[in-house]
């Protein structure tokens, strides 16, 4: 839907492009400043952004990269480090270095935030128990899964569940 999406948008403005991934893009011209404008204000309407900066383009690339890793329940890679170089054909130290470099923070400590916030979603939206949450995330065990959230958080998984739901009963049109 994406790809469609973005080809009725370039189309319409009679560029000429090449689509490299979800929500990527490779203009093959050099753009006018009028259609620079028409785009990104065609895309801004819907909420998309027009990167330009290569390494802004990477670290969101790593970001979309990881999030997919903790989707994909199916084939839970070994390392984040292979993962994200086989996927995007850059060593790990360069991807690390990037995305360091641009968020003030590792790709590890992204995500175990990104892990954390899932873990949230779970234990709100789903009738997950936490063992079968660590394994749908590829935790090594309960206890390293609930270690991560108190650290990130500073409350137990079930405390934050305890206190998520007492929030629903106060205001029943919370989901």
């Amino acid at each position: 839907m994406c790809k469609t999406f973005l080809k009725e948008h370039l189309d319409a403005l009679d560029i000429s492009y090449t689509l490299t991934g979800v929500g990527e893009v490779y203009i093959k011209e050099k753009l006018s400043q009028e259609k620079k404008k028409k785009l990104s204000d065609s895309l801004k309407k819907y909420g998309i952004e027009i990167l330009t900066n290569q390494k802004l383009t990477l670290v969101e690339r790593i970001k979309n990269a990881i999030d997919e890793m903790l989707k994909d329940n199916e084939n839970k890679p070994l390392k984040l480090s292979t993962y994200l170089s086989d996927t995007l054909n850059y060593s790990y130290t360069h991807l690390s270095s990037i995305f360091s470099e641009s968020t003030y923070t590792s790709i590890e400590n992204y995500t175990i935030l990104r892990k954390v916030d899932l873990v949230k979603d779970y234990l709100c939206n789903t009738n997950l128990t936490l063992t079968e949450i660590a394994f749908k995330l590829n935790y090594s065990s309960v206890a390293h899964l609930s270690g991560q959230f108190k650290k990130t958080t500073g409350l137990t998984p079930s405390s934050f569940q305890n206190i998520m739901k007492k929030k629903k009963n106060l205001i029943p049109n919370i989901k």
